[in-house]
């Protein structure tokens, strides 16, 4: 095959290169295409990480707000966790409403990963959306 021909010589071979990256998302592999490019109307993907990681969130902050346990330590404790674990996970109860409402409809961006949102989040909702939109 020469360079730059997409036949070979006997002109019934094909080939195809497609510009693309292949990103981690909710534990699976995603194809994502390069700036511009669509299949169509991207269908909903919702990242049962985040997910799970939001619903402990708010059940931590219940059992902590209810009085059931007096501190994130012993909350960490019951649970088995780190608490350094459970406060990261804890400020997810901090995101805008609209933001937790497109990850859990899997509308989220393409690029937001349950690491991103562990680490620490401004509180104003309208950084948080343009921070984790970038």
């Amino acid at each position: 095959m020469k360079p730059r021909d997409a036949t070979t010589d006997d002109g019934r071979t094909l080939t195809v290169r497609v510009s693309l990256t292949l990103r981690k998302r909710g534990g699976r592999k995603q194809v994502v295409l390069p700036d511009g490019a669509s299949w169509g109307a991207p269908r909903p993907r919702i990242d049962n990480t985040m997910v799970k990681a939001i619903a402990r969130a708010h059940r931590w902050r219940r059992l902590l707000e209810s009085g059931q346990f007096t501190s994130m330590r012993d909350l960490a404790k019951a649970e088995k966790i780190n608490d350094s674990y459970l406060a990261r996970v804890l400020r997810l109860t901090l995101l805008a409403p609209d933001i937790v409402e497109a990850i859990l409809d899997g509308r989220q961006p393409a690029k937001l990963q349950v690491d991103v949102l562990l680490k620490p989040l401004p509180l104003g909702w309208d950084v948080q959306r343009a921070m984790l939109a970038s």
